[in-house]
This record gives structure tokens, sequence and C-alpha cells, in this order.
């Protein structure tokens, strides 16, 4: 009998697991779940968005109308396409299953930059695929990337393996949970794509025919320059950074002031970033038809720092967009333009929405201040107007085709 009591009692006391879920390691559980309220409420902001349908981002006065047209580039998107079907062989069908969807699924806009934590993504990681299909989807992103792109693809991924360095092996972060979905079927005259969804980097890449669309894009990282670990050295985003400034710098002190939105920053400022597909954004800051020749260069240099990420070729066909607007962009600043400044800056124009913005410190651990650092950084890309994820080129398609 007591040998019998003793077995329930180790019973009781180890066949019962709770779960708790903490910043780093969570434990499994049968019968308890503890609630993540910021998983929840990211959860929510995505149900909330999805309720809408696509719009696109717009101006109050919605004027910019018919601007993007199904064309020939002249710059081939074979290779792409061929990468793209090489990685979907490679998967098992429980993989492909998983990570294919309808040209217009909602997958789409399923992306969100915050870490694995508490944001469940759709596809299959990097993580858990073979050496071979590992090498496949590679392929598949240096097709579509410039060198520049995928390079700085990769360093923001190893930052995500620094992060898991400085909070003890936290199951959050890795430097290979980055999940990728095609939609649609590889073509080369119908609309498809792919999006690579994780923390700190998201690609939506819409093709038709040998036109591309990259946006929405959103890249950053923290920490932005590694002094430990795996990758120790590692650094992002100092053009981006630099070259912002210099131009703020550059302009005149009346330009400066119709250029600055508020002296003072004291908090994050991107407004375009997950869950804004149908944002309303007016155009604030200075016109870039007050900007000298020599300015305008400036500025056009600092947005091919971003347009350039995507391939050879494609990055020339978006900047002739681009330039053709350019008196029709506008720029505008938040925080002061001292050398060691801390500051959030915009570029928009009616084919592209560009943001930077020095960031509180999250993932580090206790260096939160409650302050903006250089030392956490995001940027988004997106094409105002109705052409994020090529939906205005894929309606345009589907009325040709009577789809």
């Amino acid at each position: 009998m007591k040998n019998l009591i003793i077995l329930f009692l180790f019973a009781c006391v180890f066949g019962c697991k709770e779960k708790v879920y903490e910043k780093g390691n969570s434990k499994t559980s049968d019968n308890i779940e503890v609630v993540n309220p910021v998983k929840e409420r990211f959860a929510k902001m995505e149900a909330d968005a999805l309720k809408e349908p696509y719009a696109g981002i717009f101006t109050e006065d919605n004027a910019s109308t018919n601007i993007f047209q199904i064309s020939s580039t002249g710059v081939s998107t074979l290779p792409i396409q061929i990468t793209a079907k090489d990685f979907l062989n490679s998967l098992s069908p429980v993989q492909l299953q998983r990570s294919t969807f309808d040209i217009d699924d909602e997958e789409w806009r399923k992306w969100c930059n915050v870490d694995n934590g508490i944001y469940d993504r759709q596809g299959v990681s990097l993580k858990e695929l073979n050496e071979i299909q590992k090498k496949d989807a590679f392929n598949l992103i240096k097709e579509s990337l410039s060198a520049k792109g995928l390079q700085l693809s990769k360093d923001i991924m190893k930052t995500d393996q620094t992060l898991k360095e400085l909070n003890n092996g936290s199951l959050d972060y890795d430097e290979e949970l980055y999940f990728l979905t095609i939609m649609g079927t590889p073509s080369s005259s119908e609309p498809w794509g792919w999006q690579l969804d994780g923390h700190h980097l998201v690609i939506n890449y819409f093709i038709l025919g040998d036109q591309v669309v990259m946006s929405p894009v959103f890249m950053g990282g923290e920490p932005i320059i590694t002094t430990s670990g795996k990758y120790k050295g590692n650094t992002l985003f100092q053009d981006e950074q630099n070259f912002g400034l210099a131009l703020m710098q550059s302009l005149t002190i009346e330009q400066k002031k119709d250029a600055i939105i508020s002296n003072t920053k004291t908090g994050d400022n991107n407004v375009a970033e997950a869950n804004k597909d149908n944002l309303t954004l007016n155009y604030q800051g200075i016109q870039v038809s007050k900007f000298s020749n020599e300015q305008k260069q400036k500025l056009l240099g600092l947005i091919f720092l971003y347009i350039s990420n995507i391939r050879e070729g494609h990055d020339k066909v978006k900047m002739d967009e681009v330039t053709e607007n350019i008196d029709n962009t506008w720029f505008s600043w938040v925080g002061d333009t001292s050398e060691d400044a801390i500051f959030y800056y915009r570029i928009h124009s009616p084919v592209v929405l560009i943001e930077f913005d020095h960031q509180r410190v999250v993932g580090v651990p206790n260096a939160d201040d409650g302050k903006p650092s250089k030392n956490h950084i995001h940027t988004v890309v997106r094409t105002p107007n109705g052409n994020d994820y090529g939906k205005d080129l894929l309606k345009q398609h589907k009325e040709k085709h009577h789809h």
C-alpha cells in the first residue's frame, strides 16, 4: 500500500505540465494555457485589417489613378521562374500544401515584422528545410534580388541570431526562422509571386510577365551594430541613415522649416508597417520641386539605396518611374539634424513610399531607456495608389483576360 501511495503522488507531481509564455522559452501544456496578450493583440490587428478588402495607400484627395500599366520591361524574369519551380519541386507534399496559395489569397497580406514568439507565420521556414531545399530557396531569393539586396537580407537574418544569443537562446529568435510562400504558379504569362516573412525581414514579390512589383518590403534590424557573438561586426543601414541625414543637412533653413514635421522624436514614427494596406496618408514636408538640382540628385541617390535591393534591370525600371515623378515627391523629417541625431524620414510620391525610423530598443536586454536609438532601425518600402503586392496589375490582368 505504501508503494502505491508513493506511485500515486509521483504521478500527481509529474503528470501535469503548465504552459507558461515567457520571453525566450515556452513550456508545453495539455491542461492549462496562459494566453499571451501581446500575441493576441497582433492577431486581432491582423484580423481587423483583413476584414477590409485591399484598397491600397492613398492620399485624402485620392486623385492618383491609372498610374501603373501592364507593359513589357524587356528584363526577363525567366531565371526567377526557373528557381521557383526548382524550389517547389524540392518540397514534400506536406510542405507544398503549407507553402502554396492562390494568386489572390489573403496570404499576401499576412505578414508582420515582429518576432516569432508573438506572430505565427504561414509557409515553410528555412530552418525546417534540408540542405538541398535550403539551397533552392536561397537561389529563388538570389535571382529575385540584387547582390546587395541578398546580402542585406542575410545580414538582417544574422541579427536574429544575435538576439537569440543575447536572450539566453530564446526560441523566439533564429537566423533561419524565415518563412517562404508561393502565390500562384510560376509562369511566363500568368501572375504569380512569392513572400518571405520573418522578424525584421519581409519581402513581397509579384511577377506578371517581365514586370515586377517588390512591395511591401520591410527591412529592419536590432542590434544595428553587432558587438559580440557569432556575427560580431555585422552592421546594417549605415548608408540609409547617413545619406538621409546628409540630404537633410543640405537643405536651406527655409527648406528645413518645410520638411520638419516635428523637431522632437520621442517614440516610433513609422506609419506604413504591417496591417496598414489601406492607409490614408497625405503628403507632408517639403515638395521636391523646391529642391535644387544637386539636392534632387542626393534624394535620388537615397531612394536608390532602397530600390537597388531588387534585381539588376528591374531597379532601373523602378527608378525611371521614380524620376518621372520626382517633382511630385515629398520629403518629411522628425527629429533634429545634428551629427548624432535620432530621426525619422519619409519619401512619398505617387509611385513609391519609403520610411526610415530609429526605434526604441526592444530585443537587446537591459538597454531600453524608453527613447529611440540608432541601434534599432525599421525601414519600409511601399507602392502607393493601389499597387502593393502588384494588386493594380493583377486587377488589370483579370479584367483583360476575363478571369
